[in-house]
Formats: C-alpha cells, structure tokens, sequence
C-alpha cells in the first residue's frame, strides 16, 4: 500500500472496496460461465453461446486490465461507479440473449443496487438504480426469447428452478459481501478505539510533563538556597574553634550531595515521564540497554537475568534513556511486589520482528478487577508512600509510541507477569 493510501482514509476504503470488487467480479465470471455451460450441455438448454462467453470474456478482461493498474492512482468512487455500471450492461447482454425479464435471473440487478448502497457515494448509487431500471425495461421490449420445454408447464418447472438457483447466487453474493464489509466495519472501530485510547493516554502524558516542568521551576529555587546556606554552613563550620561535634560535618556534606541527587532527578523527569520526542533514536544493542536498566535497580530482591548471547547481540533504534526508564519501572514494580528471598525473573527473547523483555515476579498477584485498572497514571496497589502508580503508564507510554506493546498477566497467589515488546527496526514516529 502507498505512502498516501496510509495517510488517506478514504483513500485507503477505496482501495479495500476495489479490492474484494475485483474479487467478487472473478467470482461473477465463474458463475457465469458455469451456469451458462450447465444450461446448455447438462440441461439441454438452446444458447448462443459466442455472443455469451463474449459478453463474460469481455468482464474477464476489463477485471484483468483492471488488476494490472496501479490501484492506488484509480481507487476513486467515479471508478467503483463505472465498474458497477459496466457490469449492470454486461448482465443485461446477458439477459438479452436468454430471455429478458423471463430469465430468473434477472432480479440480479439488486446485486449491484446493494453492494452500490455501500461503497459508492449516494449520486452513483441512485445512478445505478435508474441505470438498472432502464435496462430492464429496454429488455421487456427486445430480447432474444427461450425454449424451455415443449409445454407450458415444463417452461414453468425450468424457470421456477431457475429462480431457485438464482436466489441462492444471489443471496451468496449479498451475504458475502455485506459480510465483508461488517468486518471491515469492526476492524475500523477497533482502530478507532485503539486511537482514541492512545490519545487519551497521550493527553495524560502531556499533563505529567507539564506538572514535571512546573514542579522542576518551583523546586530549582528553594533547593539553590538549601545548597547555598549548607555550603555556607560547612564554611562555618570548618571555621569554628574549637572544632564542632563530631559527625556535624559529615551531615553538613550529606545535604549537600542529596541536594545534587535531588537537581539530577529534576533534570530527569521530562524524560521519566516519556518525552522521547526530545530524545534522539539510536541504534542500541540488547544487552548494554539490559544491562544500564539493572544498574540503576537496588540488589534485592535479586533480579535473574536471562539473557541469550543471540540476542543481546541484536540492536533496537529506540531513544536509549527512555527505553531504559521503562524497563526499570517494570522491574522495580517486580521488586516491589516479589517477598524477601524470592527472586525476580527477567528474561530476553526474540519474537519475529520485535524483542520481548518478561518480567516476572512471585508476589501476590493481581485480581482481574484490580489488573483491568493498572497502567492508568496515578493508581497504584503500593503503600501509601512507596510509588505514585505512574512507573507502568510511562513504561506502556514510551513502548506504544515506538510501536511496541506491554502486556501483563496476573492472578492472585500466582504472582505477576510483564511482557514488553520492542519493534527490532523501530525509529521516530512519522
């Protein structure tokens, strides 16, 4: 599909449209072909052939050059309309050469008025239907009459038969078709769905990066003065005779470096909060992203890495730093939930074109109520002080943005189950 059509929604329903068009005009011609050879051979039925099989050979061969045209250039509703027009012709040649109005098959003008009420635009449709009309009221004038018995009743036993026979056709084709289009139908509302949600999450997004910017300003300036006065402060300190009680200068410093500690987490929570707009893709193997993920992570409860020499090898073209924040958000939720001595299991594997991170815990699990809700910004199961339910919303933020998916899996008593997928051939969104 071209660039255009992915872009262009109702570019992209008239491709899809066009399509299964051709597919049910295939099927139009081996219908035809049938039933016309069934009629003549099996049934004995009187008919000129070469004016028929010209007729369905024509069909054939506009659907052939159809197909050997760029569909993306001719995927119009002038096109669609044009196709259904020439095939409302084609039937009543058909028609004309088998009967007219008396063929049973001639109510199969409501196929292409149906299949026209859902893809073409209303003026094409109504276009049709007089089209239709018209035809079958020229065919009340000319037609080529048929035998179908020696008597009257044997005439009515072959044509009741036919009607039949051509009910079923027509019913298939309608069915088939009006099915087809119900699926599509689905498949756009769960994308639409899917977007919606996306959005949402990202409208989310943007209100933490906002609340992050704000927060950053507002506690830049009292952290400065809390540096400037415990720098003064060891300067006193240091200067005092006789010296001061032991371990005061120590406590002096230690404010001082988690002041330092507290400007470098300001400094990360654009990304944290998963601006990785702001942050270049590049090509990064498996195992060092793996490996910069457990590094920022405390050493109990301990972390089993299972990582396959493959595909540690393998490189991802993600924003490295927002990948890692993500990861070790999962992992730290592990930790959180995991009793003391049971380990978290974190296991790397390739699966198709995409690198699954699984992380696993042995805490308690999750009931569905509880798992329907996690991932939403600001819900946590944590005790009051130990998170603010925002590690596995970034997580799912940043991996959804670069084509991924996390998954989880949960059930209580049998601990918690995270899989994270990353595209192996991602970059920035277009």
């Amino acid at each position: 599909m071209s660039h255009d059509a992915l872009h262009d929604p109702q570019l992209r329903t008239n491709l899809t449209n066009l399509s299964w068009l051709q597919r049910l005009r295939w099927g139009a011609v081996a219908g035809q072909l049938i039933t016309i050879l069934v009629a003549r051979f099996a049934l004995d039925v009187e008919l000129p052939l070469p004016p028929l099989l010209a007729l369905v050979g024509l069909e054939a061969l506009s659907n052939a050059l159809l197909q050997a045209r760029p569909p993306a250039r001719v995927a119009t509703p002038s096109l669609l309309g044009g196709i259904m027009a020439l095939d409302v012709l084609l039937l009543s040649g058909l028609l004309y050469f088998t009967g007219g109005p008396n063929n049973p098959f001639s109510f199969l003008f409501l196929v292409s008025i149906s299949l026209a009420t859902l893809i073409l635009p209303a003026a094409w449709t109504w276009a049709l239907v007089l089209l239709s009309l018209g035809c079958s009221a020229v065919l009340f004038a000319w037609n080529r009459p048929l035998e179908l018995g020696p008597s009257h009743a044997a005439h009515m036993v072959m044509h009741l038969r036919g009607m039949w026979v051509a009910f079923g056709v027509a019913a298939a084709f309608i069915v088939y078709f009006v099915r087809r289009i119900r699926r599509a139908l689905e498949q756009r509302e769960a994308e639409l769905e899917a977007s919606r949600v996306l959005a949402a999450r990202q409208e989310r997004l943007a209100s933490l990066a906002t609340l992050a910017a704000g927060a950053a300003h507002e506690l830049s300036t009292p952290l400065s003065t809390i540096a400037v006065v415990a720098k003064e402060l060891e300067r006193g300190l240091a200067a005092l005779e006789p010296a001061p009680p032991a371990g005061v200068a120590d406590d002096v410093r230690l404010v001082r470096e988690e002041v330092a500690r507290c400007r470098a987490i300001l400094e990360r929570m654009c990304v944290d909060a998963g601006q990785v707009m702001g942050e270049a893709f590049v090509s990064v193997r498996v195992d060092e992203l793996v490996h910069r993920a457990l590094a920022g992570l405390e050493p109990r409860p301990e972390i089993r890495a299972d990582l396959p020499p493959a595909v540690g090898g393998l490189a991802l073209d993600v924003p490295p730093r927002a990948v890692e924040q993500a990861l070790q958000g999962v992992l730290r939720n592990a930790q959180d939930a995991s009793p003391a001595g049971r380990p978290v299991t974190f296991a790397v594997a390739r699966v198709g074109d995409r690198v699954e991170f699984t992380v696993r815990d042995e805490g308690a699990g999750m009931p569905p109520e509880v798992l329907a809700r996690v991932g939403e910004p600001f819900f946590t199961t944590k005790p009051a002080g130990r998170g603010m339910g925002l590690g596995l919303f970034l997580a799912r933020t940043v991996v959804e943005r670069l084509g991924g998916a996390v998954a989880l899996e949960s059930a209580l008593a049998r601990g918690t189950t995270a899989r994270i997928a990353v595209p192996l051939r991602g970059g920035p969104p277009a």
